[in-house]
């Protein structure tokens, strides 16, 4: 489902593949050649989500921010270029930066900053603003860093990054086969990517190309 809040709608590279299953809610931008998998939700609603060009968010992330509102510290969420988000992952209010891979199930919390060409390990557990330093392999719960990265692991996260582009061209092509103009995304009140209406919103018209 993509839905507006607060009168703000998510704007979609129309390059992009959005799973039907994902939700997409508010001031979510997200840019060319980014994919959205199955059950992800991006929910922009109490701050403003980010995300960059070539970077894949899979299966069954969460991805939300910290309204700005005493006590209360906002903490709007913003991801990089050629960043691959595994399974389950959870990010709040954080900053990754540039080629970054999160493992599955690793959870980074308000106010950290990953720089780039880093690995967040499986499992991993990031704590409030926590930052660390380009090239860094972060494992544990809490997290540390544990050495740099080799050349070898820096240069993995743009092919992987590059596999996932690859993926969700194929992905936009098959959908746009199976269902043509409707690719199955929801945009409340029984509407479709198929209406006029919503035509050249749905994934940023990507669908319909």
């Amino acid at each position: 489902m993509i839905l507006p809040h607060k009168g703000i709608e998510p704007k979609i590279d129309d390059s992009c593949f959005i799973s039907p299953s994902a939700d997409i809610i508010g001031d979510v931008e997200i840019g060319k050649d980014s994919s959205v998998w199955f059950q992800v939700v991006i929910r922009g609603d109490v701050n403003k989500i980010r995300i960059g060009e070539r970077t894949n968010i899979q299966d069954g992330a969460v991805l939300h921010v910290t309204r700005d509102k005493p006590p209360m510290k906002g903490a709007p969420l913003t991801l990089g270029d050629d960043i691959t988000l595994g399974h389950r992952v959870t990010l709040h209010g954080c900053t990754l930066k540039n080629r970054i891979l999160v493992g599955m199930g690793a959870t980074i919390l308000d106010g950290a900053v990953i720089n780039d060409d880093s690995i967040v390990a499986a499992g991993a557990l990031i704590t409030k603003d926590k930052v660390f330093p380009p090239k860094s392999l972060i494992q544990g719960s809490p997290a540390k860093v544990v050495r740099e990265l080799t050349a070898d692991e820096i240069a993995f996260l743009k092919i992987s990054a590059t596999n996932y582009v690859g993926d969700s061209q194929l992905y936009n092509k098959e959908y746009e086969e199976l269902f043509g103009d409707d690719c199955g995304h929801d945009h409340g009140e029984g509407e479709s990517c198929g209406t006029e209406k919503n035509k050249d919103d749905c994934c940023g018209g990507g669908c319909h190309e």
